[in-house]
């Protein structure tokens, strides 16, 4: 097969609908062969359903959520006071805004998942590269918020149990009724997740509204155990405005960036459900930056209150309700902790990769063998230990995601908005030889971008706690702005690439 495709291949096989949807030709075979599977193959319009409320559902489920809420109270832990940390997420969240509506675009259009999408710009079996990135932070993501939720279940049944649950022999460094806790919160998500996409919207539908009030509950509990919201609020800044503040600003932005980019690559994963544009775009834009700077702002003021009452910021909210001696309390608590940690794990962290592993075998590997896949290298990446420091937690983990991630986005938006103005051939994206095979499958132009991108994105940074050092030093004054390096880099190389020496593509496409 040549480098590229012929020139003005006429899209053919689907049809453009008066609202501007694409779907594959009413009657006609759906597209076969090892690339496509039942899980891959577009949405039909008629079960594209999911509206504005749907959407902002969504949104609200994965953003309430415990780790959310340690992205906040982290900052405080680290030194910023509630000022400058909601300032922080609330920036960050418009910016990733913006590459979430922008690659959650062909969703609705397209009716395609993440990895299919990828396909147009890394090749049909290239787009198993930004998959399979994906896919693997997402089974980190997975093990976190699946320890935080087996951390939950410990503390709850402790209460009830008493100490011979919470002081059980401990087995590498936890009691082993912590790791059976982690066991079970594990074994619900999979029972949950293998009853489809259908379940998981209904969960986040109510599931939204519950953590929200579960969040002002801890609010209200603070606030009295510190006598008023005014010591809420009256934590100082360890940073102050100066330089020590702008120091940690930037790397903290990008960490918080980096904690949805995930999202803004494989969102088309959930709005290929959307019924119109409209539907995801407003559900999007009101789901997510309200909502985050929202439960960031419960956040910080819960663990300023922390702060107040304890004399040492708490950042983590299971500890936290453990404070309490109210059994009512710590019970709504911890329930809250799980409806949430279930809410975000299954939407973010099961439903994309498993799309994306089944990306890598169409024919062998379904949505439910994915998902699995996912649930069991979410735990053999320890978890426990990316969690176990906000420091790493935030610096190391989120930032080094964002800036891998961010590569990857750049070359989406360069791809589907500049080069081919939205306009994808829907066949061609499950078959050999068509205009997104390139070479062999691969678009190396892509690929390049990646790899560049990439390296000056993190090859600066720090990998503590993981190992000592920075792999590449004479980077490390690019490491603070991982996600926009890479983003920028990526998406200006890519297009520089693809003018040069694609253009062939470019016009088929």
């Amino acid at each position: 097969m040549t480098d590229t495709a012929p020139e003005a291949i006429p899209l053919s096989g689907q049809v453009t609908l008066t609202d501007g949807r694409v779907e594959l030709t009413p009657g006609s075979p759906p597209p076969n062969g090892p690339y496509a599977n039942e899980d891959l193959l577009p949405v039909p319009v008629e079960k594209r359903t999911w509206t504005t409320y749907n959407f902002s559902a969504l949104w609200v489920g994965m953003a309430h959520n415990t780790a959310s809420w340690t992205l906040a109270s982290g900052l405080i832990a680290v030194g910023m006071d509630w000022k400058q940390a909601v300032f922080t997420i609330a920036l960050a969240n418009l910016i990733v805004l913006v590459p979430m509506l922008l690659t959650g675009h062909a969703g609705p259009k397209y009716g395609i998942p993440f990895p299919v999408f990828a396909r147009a710009s890394f090749g049909v079996r290239g787009a198993n590269l930004p998959a399979v990135v994906r896919a693997l932070v997402a089974c980190g993501w997975f093990g976190i918020q699946t320890w935080i939720g087996g951390e939950a279940i410990y503390f709850l049944a402790g209460k009830l149990i008493g100490d011979s649950w919470t002081d059980a022999g401990r087995i590498g460094g936890y009691a082993w009724t912590m790791w059976l806790s982690f066991a079970i919160f594990w074994v619900i998500q999979v029972a949950i997740i293998y009853r489809g996409m259908d379940t998981i919207r209904r969960f986040e539908n109510w599931a939204a509204p519950f953590v929200l009030v579960g969040a002002f509950v801890m609010l209200v509990w603070m606030s009295n155990k510190a006598g008023g919201l005014g010591p809420l609020f009256d934590q100082p800044s360890k940073l102050g405005w100066g330089e020590d503040f702008w120091k940690l600003f930037w790397p903290s932005l990008m960490g918080m960036i980096g904690f949805w980019s995930t999202l803004s690559l494989n969102i088309p994963d959930f709005t290929r459900y959307g019924k119109s544009q409209k539907a995801q775009t407003w559900g999007q834009a009101l789901g997510l930056p309200t909502t985050m700077t929202l439960f960031a702002f419960l956040s910080v003021l819960v663990t300023s209150g922390s702060q107040a009452v304890y004399g040492k910021p708490i950042w983590d909210p299971v500890q936290l309700a453990a404070q309490t001696d109210n059994v009512v309390g710590l019970l709504y608590a911890l329930v809250t902790v799980l409806v949430a940690t279930l809410s975000v794990n299954i939407a973010a962290n099961l439903v994309s990769p498993a799309f994306d592993f089944s990306n890598i075998a169409p024919r062998k590997i379904s949505f439910r063998t994915g998902a699995l896949a996912t649930c069991v290298l979410g735990v053999l990446i320890f978890p426990w230990k990316l969690y176990s420091d906000p420091q790493g937690y935030i610096f190391t983990w989120l930032g080094l995601v964002g800036g891998l991630l961010g590569t990857v986005a750049g070359i989406l938006i360069a791809d589907y908005w500049i080069l081919r103005r939205t306009r994808l051939d829907l066949t061609d994206l499950y078959r050999t030889g068509g205009r997104y095979w390139y070479a062999g499958g691969w678009n190396w132009r892509a690929v390049v971008a990646f790899l560049t991108g990439g390296v000056l994105a993190v090859g600066g940074a720090s990998f503590k706690p993981l190992i000592d050092g920075r792999p590449i030093p004479a980077l490390s004054s690019l490491a603070d702005y991982g996600w926009a390096v890479g983003l920028g880099t990526s998406l200006t190389l890519y297009l520089a690439l693809m003018l040069l020496t694609g253009r062939k593509e470019q016009a088929a496409g």
